[in-house]
């Protein structure tokens, strides 16, 4: 892809890598689900939701009412002026161009929602002609003339036109001409010709897509004569029919998934039974990028309903084809595990419903707390595979998760990385949650002790806290939700948790030890620096070099400072040296 002068951030999405695909398991077949529909609650996390009782999005979609749409577009004060510059544009060069909104936001704005992803489609020019235009025009006003971002076209990213992008009112607009699609047998990168207003409908993924705001009539336009019947019924349905339009594209699967699951909309049974076809699976595992896929379900995952996109990934019998999992496990995947792990993410979030927001603590930082929230739905669902483990080529045991993140999905190292760390953290935890009640006080205190150190009775549960939250960090709620979500384990865990009982007792787990840590002044422990450093230990020990005798000192040193929060540097060295001379003594005794 080449990219010529400037490229705004909202285009970087696309800038993706090819990449080696492996071919993902044979998923299980499709399989029917309950009919039940689950109730609606108030808003969690500020994200509208809905409490799981265990049951299918398709079923639990299968009985959406009409949708409130709106019967005109309804403009900003600043979409009215970038508008009335577009068409100034037009009739100070005498282009004679219909200009078009396109797409999702015609379709949020029928929604009454804001939006300020607009994409202009030109009738008769290019995007890069009309956005020049755009600046010959500013200069014959003596304005500032804006940079213009050209993202090439790219068939093996689906990018079959070249579209231009340019900054108007401080917002990023994308400009590309109306156009035709043809697709050859065998090969989804289609013939693209410049086409009219209603082949350009047709060719878009979901009728709901395939609206026009004409800039110059100011009217909607379905020319489709679909897009507004199926936004007002709530369907998720394709313009042209549904088999071709997935093979043609197999990642319109997923973004129809994950438009059902945004709105709380239908996805008609036509489109169920392509998406489910054997062919469009295997079209999606071995022709669309990982990363095209990561990024769709991270979009998901970040969305209204993520619980909701899960289960239809999972009813459509597309589990193993989006999360490809690694050759050769330990213990090995079996069919039932799409089942497993969706029960597992409907569980955590009736959990977290009724907790309530303290498992997400990003300060005031909402991007930290939505990253929270993210990956602690990504630590749910992968936990019933959480202890398997492959061989990598260097002969080492990297979890499997790590490798869905990484390699499956092609998200961040640094997601794979935190995802394990809280599996890890929250078996760690379960030890925590049996201290509450003193069940396992003395086991934990043998591990603690050494015979240089012997942590005191009313400071076990600290010191273990303590040195978990210096390995979780800023992630340790999360890690404790996880633990009270896991321990004890049950086998449907969306069915053990929508008893009401069941999920009070994980709840009260969950607050019990949350609210220790923070009376035992814990959170942020991991900030905590050692009193003394390794030269300073070196020169209480009085030895001359370092190594790993040094750094089991470090390690005793941050129980001790847990074990005595008020402790002294003077203190510290005290302890050390009395401990060093009562072991020597010991010793001595020992031998004699």
């Amino acid at each position: 892809m080449s990219i010529r002068l400037l490229l705004p951030p909202r285009a970087s999405l696309l800038l993706l890598s090819p990449l080696r695909r492996r071919r993902a398991p044979t998923p299980p077949p499709f399989r029917a689900t309950s009919t039940a529909v689950p109730p609606r609650t108030s808003s969690f996390f500020g994200l509208p939701n809905r409490a799981f009782t265990g049951v299918s999005a398709m079923a639990a979609g299968a009985q959406q009412g009409a949708v409130e749409v709106r019967e005109s577009v309804e403009l900003t004060e600043k979409e009215e002026q970038i508008f009335e510059r577009l068409l100034d544009v037009v009739r100070h060069f005498s282009l004679g161009t219909q200009v078009r909104v396109a797409g999702g936001w015609v379709r949020d704005k029928l929604l009454g929602k804001d939006s300020t992803d607009i994409d202009i489609a030109l009738d008769n020019m290019t995007g890069q002609n009309f956005c020049e235009r755009v600046n010959e025009y500013s200069e014959f006003l003596g304005e500032e003339q804006k940079g213009i971002g050209v993202i090439q076209c790219n068939p093996d990213q689906s990018k079959h036109l070249e579209t231009a992008t340019m900054l108007i009112d401080d917002i990023w607009i994308d400009f590309v001409n109306l156009r035709s699609e043809k697709y050859a047998e065998n090969s989804r990168i289609p013939t693209v010709e410049i086409g009219t207003a209603k082949e350009d409908a047709f060719r878009r993924d979901l009728t709901i897509n395939s609206l026009f705001y004409n800039i110059n009539t100011k009217s909607v336009e379905d020319l489709t004569e679909r897009g507004l019947e199926d936004l007002k019924k709530g369907l998720i349905a394709t313009p042209l029919p549904a088999k071709s339009t997935f093979l043609d594209d197999p990642l319109r699967v997923l973004r129809a998934i994950r438009f059902a699951a945004r709105f709380s909309f239908t996805l008609t049974e036509d489109l169920k039974e392509a998406a489910s076809d054997e062919n469009v699976k295997s079209e999606l595992g071995s022709k669309i990028s990982r990363e095209r896929i990561g990024h769709e379900v991270d979009l998901m995952m970040s969305d209204k309903h993520p619980v909701d996109a899960m289960c239809y990934i999972r009813d459509l019998g597309l589990f193993y084809v989006v999360f490809a999992f690694p050759e050769k496990l330990d213990p090995p995947v079996l069919d039932t595990h799409d089942w497993l792990c969706v029960s597992h993410i409907e569980a955590a979030w009736n959990l977290a419903h009724s907790i309530g927001s303290s498992v997400f603590s990003g300060g005031s930082d909402p991007k930290s707390q939505d990253d929270q929230k993210r990956l602690c739905l990504y630590s749910a669902l992968f936990i019933p595979v959480r202890n398997m483990v492959y061989m990598d080529k260097k002969k080492k045991k990297v979890p499997a998760v790590s490798y869905i993140i990484r390699d499956s999905l092609k998200l961040k190292a640094s997601d794979a990385d935190t995802i394990v760390n809280i599996h890890v953290a929250s078996e760690k935890f379960a030890e925590l949650v049996l201290l509450e009640s003193n069940e396992n006080l003395e086991t934990v205190k043998e591990k603690l002790d050494d015979e240089y150190l012997e942590i005191p009775t009313d400071s076990v549960k600290r010191v273990l806290a303590g040195l978990i939250l210096r390995e979780i960090k800023g992630f340790w709620r999360v890690a404790l939700f996880i633990s009270a979500l896991i321990n004890p384990e049950v086998g449907n865990a969306s069915g053990s948790l929508s008893k009401q009982g069941e999920l009070n007792q994980r709840k009260e787990k969950y607050l019990s030890v949350e609210r220790s840590i923070t009376d035992l002044d814990l959170d942020g422990v991991w900030n905590l620096k050692p009193l003394l450093d390794g030269k300073a230990i070196m020169g209480v020990l009085e030895v001359k070099s370092g190594g790993p005798l040094i750094g089991k000192w470090q390690q005793r040193l941050v129980k001790w400072q847990l074990a005595h929060p008020k402790g002294t540097m003077e203190e510290c060295k005290e302890w050390m040296k009395q401990s060093q001379q009562q072991s020597k003594r010991q010793k001595v005794e020992c031998s004699s």
